[in-house]
C-alpha cells in the first residue's frame, strides 16, 4: 500500500505544528493567532497542497 501523504506534507505540517505550539501560526485571511493543534495541521496541509505536494483532496463536512 503506498503512502497517502508525502514528505512535503509531513514537513509543512510539522512546520505549523511547532508554529501553533509557539504561538506565531496566524490563520490565513482574519490574520488571528491559531489556537488549535487541528487548525494547524489542516493550514499544514493547505500549504503543502499549494505547493504542489502529494495529499489528498479535502474531506466534505457536514
Amino acid at each position: 500500500m503506498t503512502a497517502r501523504y508525502g514528505k512535503k506534507a509531513h514537513d509543512e505540517v510539522e512546520k505549523a505544528v511547532h508554529e501553533e505550539k509557539r504561538g506565531e501560526l496566524k490563520s490565513g485571511r482574519s490574520g488571528k493567532t491559531v489556537t488549535s493543534q487541528k487548525q494547524a495541521v489542516a493550514i499544514g496541509l493547505s500549504k503543502a497542497r499549494k505547493a504542489g505536494g502529494k495529499v489528498p483532496a479535502k474531506r466534505a463536512h457536514h
